[in-house]
């Protein structure tokens, strides 16, 4: 979640609020009860929104462990690619050599 997302979900749940708060009194719901009402649905929005963030960093689904997931999955795949030039550039002798020094230290 990008930081302007997060700004954009804050405004809503404000939104909601304040909403909530107006528009009470239209359905004969007094100010004190309104606003009550105002808090409690805050309230539970806020309670959902840590629960979700609690529950992706125990799974590990948070955003940087996304990304820091694909950038070393990008940076294997390169280094891989590179080593396995250099590799293929070696003459047969080489090959053997290199493949038997690293058999000999595990």
């Amino acid at each position: 979640m990008t930081k302007g997302k997060v700004v954009q979900i804050g405004l809503l749940i404000s939104l909601l609020g304040l909403l909530s708060y107006k528009l009470a009194p239209e359905y004969g719901i007094d100010k004190f009860p309104a606003s009550t009402i105002s808090n409690l649905i805050l309230i539970v929005i806020v309670i959902i929104w840590v629960s979700s963030y609690i529950f992706r960093v125990v799974n590990g689904k948070m955003t940087f462990m996304e990304q820091r997931k694909r950038y070393r999955k990008e940076y294997e795949k390169i280094v891989n690619d590179k080593l396995e030039i250099k590799f293929n550039s070696l003459s047969k002798e080489e090959q053997e050599k290199l493949m038997e020094d690293l058999g000999n230290n595990p």
